[in-house]
């Protein structure tokens, strides 16, 4: 699959600390898109992932799918139907549990500017965090792969980092 066959509207679902920020910016950079980052709508900058609430973030999500050329990433299950009605294209980054948990430490501790952080955030480890990554995850894992199934517009799958790293090269695509 090429890049431009995803269109001009790129949902990126898939666990936490998958690298959907990062591959985002990459798409947004490559294509001209804009780079939207769910994270930073759902939570308040200069925080500790402080959540916004529910009402503003819906209304900023909203806002956000309304553009004709974006490319988002994040999950957030509550406004994802409308999010993918918009959608031209979806990649989903389905890494390991493992690869996850390792990704979030380094990240967390030694990556403050990291891509798709908060604006003036801090950032620390949370147990709320490893457990949303080892035991919730898992089990979101299968709802986004039949839903994944179910869609019918340009999708790709992307289940290990080698994958990643590969969609990556054959695209072009620069991390940072």
């Amino acid at each position: 699959m090429n890049l431009s066959d995803l269109g001009d509207r790129i949902c990126i679902l898939g666990p936490s600390n998958s690298g959907k920020s990062t591959f985002a910016n990459a798409i947004a950079r490559k294509r001209g898109l804009e780079a939207v980052h769910l994270d930073q709508l759902f939570h308040l900058p200069n925080t500790d992932w402080e959540q916004r609430p529910r009402d503003e973030f819906l209304a900023l999500h909203d806002a956000a799918i309304a553009g004709e050329r974006w490319v988002m990433d994040g999950n957030y299950s509550v406004c994802l139907p409308q999010r993918l009605r918009r959608a031209t294209g979806l990649i989903l980054l389905d890494i390991s549990t493992p690869a996850s948990l390792l990704r979030y430490f380094p990240r967390t501790l030694f990556e403050p500017g990291r891509l798709g952080a908060l604006e003036g955030g801090r950032d620390s480890v949370k147990w709320d965090m490893i457990h949303h990554i080892a035991v919730t995850t898992p089990r979101n894992r299968k709802k986004y792969r039949a839903m994944f199934e179910e869609l019918h517009l340009p999708k790709l799958q992307l289940s290990s980092l080698r994958s990643i790293k590969q969609c990556f090269r054959d695209w072009g695509l620069t991390p940072d």
